[in-house]
């Protein structure tokens, strides 16, 4: 403790270094949470509104009945990708 420096100033300092790092902490929150929110705005604008809304599943299954002909032909053209 330097000696031509009160308590009463010390505290006053260790007061004022405190605040300061109180409010320092607060600004960096609000600056963070103001980041965020305009980045989720961002993000929400780069949406481009020419574009249709994409559906989230996909067409129906589609089957088609093959002909016993359509069957051996399948049927044939398995085996010969097999022997490959």
């Amino acid at each position: 403790m330097p000696e031509h420096v009160s308590t009463l100033q010390l505290i006053g300092l260790a007061a004022l270094t405190v605040a300061g790092l109180a409010w320092a902490v607060v600004v960096m929150r609000l600056l963070r949470r103001a980041r965020v929110e305009a980045v989720a705005e961002w993000r929400a604008a780069a949406v481009l509104p020419a574009l249709p809304e994409q559906p989230k599943a996909g067409p129906a299954r589609e089957s088609v009945e093959l002909t016993p002909a359509e069957q051996d032909a399948f049927a044939g053209l398995i085996r010969r990708l097999g022997d490959r």
